[in-house]
């Protein structure tokens, strides 16, 4: 084929056009490439060469009224090239009008799938050794007030991790000691001495200073509320914190300015820290003061854990017990039940597991998840409720839910139509000597026994109650889970999950 002169410029024309195409793509590349360079904050790799150095992070406040900028610009003022960080789960509105400086970041913890994923994750803007956790609406006086701080955490030669300054304010400020068990879902607040300035926990409003590398690889660094969040991850890696008698100021008292958003900051923080304690599995808090909080399930609800497989509850596999709602629900339905069946005129006695708890802690087995009792079949025309359980579900004047078990011949008292922790009612009748019954479950306990241990029976504590018990309960037990069985505690199933191997 003939390519005319006009058809050979043309294609060069083209040629041309698409080099020049490249080279200003190339050219776009490379200048956006260097943008992100210099506009993406360190990664958090940065974390292992920090420079001397504390930087400001504000975390709790509310949006609709809060004094985080003139914080900020308190904070400057004393140490105009400080470093701060404000940290919001999403844009507050209306807008802070933070100072437009360098050194002030503001940060949302929401992810854009619009942006990468550090401008989401706070650890990347910080670049100093120590972080110091400010409360909305303080003030600082002097220049020596943060410097007192960062001196007091670097002398104490790693005895405390942090150090904290009280903030002046209208609620009153104590030092505290925390113990968390995760195992038992539980965090205890204690007193510490009253000229005590070493604790482990703070109650109120407080500057705290701490590494930043210790604070960034807590498991959830920025929980809400902040200082509640961290002194539960603190106490469990044991660290103390000191406690300085000098104390910052407000900017104004009190922080909020009506009483309706004062409402709707207490509903925040309730709703907040009940959120907290769910995702820390905390289900229960004893405060300095004795008082207790219940952060589980209750009648209204459904109890804490599924349905149990191959005789291992799924809390055991996170390493937890029964969690303690689940505890104190079981003891109130069993000491219901039993008082029922005693009215009743129904021979009852402890059976198995619940037996065992009986003998090793007076109470429910640390992590079982119902209460066995035993009964004579002949007794059941005696209670009403047993009677009535025949034709089917119940649900008695106090809530309790009694019916005929689906998985077999006995029956079984629910915590509540929702909650349906029980009680189960295991019906027995004499037959040459033994006591035997018509359900029987693959259990290794669940074989007959001389009725001999049944007469008489015999008083035991269980559970803050007296319950009745078989005599001799000892041979009882072992006959039924072998020798030793109260000194040697073992999960149900320690094929799958074993307490001794620590699985």
């Amino acid at each position: 084929m003939r390519v005319t002169f006009c058809q050979g410029v043309l294609a060069a024309a083209i040629a041309v056009n698409l080099l020049i195409l490249y080279y200003i793509s190339r050219l776009q590349q490379h200048v956006l490439q260097r943008h992100r360079v210099h506009a993406q904050p360190s990664s958090p790799q940065h974390l292992g060469t920090l420079r001397p150095g504390v930087t400001i992070l504000i975390r709790d406040f509310e949006d609709f009224e809060n004094y985080v900028p003139s914080v900020v610009r308190s904070f400057l003022k004393q140490h105009p090239e400080l470093p701060v960080l404000v940290v919001a789960d999403s844009w507050p509105y209306p807008p802070l009008l933070l100072p437009k400086v360098p050194n002030v970041q503001l940060v949302i913890l929401k992810p854009s799938p619009a942006q990468p994923a550090y401008v989401s994750r706070p650890e990347t803007y910080v670049r100093t050794e120590y972080v110091a956790l400010v409360p909305d609406g303080v003030r600082v006086d002097s220049a020596s007030q943060l410097e007192e701080l960062l001196e007091e955490l670097k002398g104490s030669g790693g005895k405390v991790e942090m150090v904290a300054a009280p903030v002046h304010s209208l609620l009153p400020f104590r030092c505290l000691h925390l113990k968390v068990s995760l195992r038992e879902w539980t965090a205890e607040y204690s007193e510490t001495p009253p000229a005590s300035k070493l604790c482990t926990a703070v109650k109120g409003a407080a500057v705290v200073v701490l590494p930043t590398k210790s604070f960034f690889n807590l498991s959830m660094p920025l929980a809400k509320p902040l200082l509640t969040s961290l002194f539960i991850q603190s106490s469990l890696r044991g660290w103390a914190i000191r406690v300085l008698d000098r104390s910052f100021s407000l900017l104004h008292q009190p922080l909020l300015t009506s009483s309706h958003n004062q409402w709707k900051a207490d509903n925040l923080a309730k709703a907040n820290r009940l959120q907290l304690f769910r995702d820390f599995g905390i289900k229960q808090v004893i405060l300095e003061d004795g008082k207790q909080q219940w952060f589980g399930c209750s009648k209204e609800t459904p109890r804490c854990f599924g349905t149990i497989q191959d005789d291992t509850p799924e809390y055991l596999y996170q390493n937890r017990w029964t969690p303690p709602c689940c505890l104190k629900a079981l003891r109130e339905t069993a000491k219901y039940v039993v008082n029922v069946l005693e009215v009743s005129g129904v021979r009852y006695w402890l059976e198995g597991g619940s037996l065992l708890g009986a003998a090793r802690h007076q109470d429910i087995i640390p992590w079982d998840y119902d209460v066995d009792l035993g009964i004579y079949l002949e007794d059941i025309p005696n209670c009403e409720l047993l009677r009535s359980a025949e034709s089917g579900s119940i649900v008695d004047e106090k809530g309790f839910v009694w019916e005929k078990a689906i998985e077999g011949d006995f029956y079984r008292v629910q915590y509540s139509e929702h909650n349906h922790l029980h009680v189960d009612l295991w019906p027995f009748y004499p037959k040459d000597g033994l006591m035997t019954k018509d359900a029987w479950m693959d259990h290794r306990q669940d074989v007959e026994f001389p009725e001999h241990f049944l007469k008489p029976l015999v008083p035991i504590e269980f559970a803050g109650f007296v319950a009745l018990a078989p005599n001799n309960y000892r041979s009882f037990l072992e006959l039924k889970f072998g020798e030793g069985v109260i000194e040697n505690p073992e999960y149900p199933n320690p094929a799958l999950k074993s307490m001794n191997a620590g699985r």
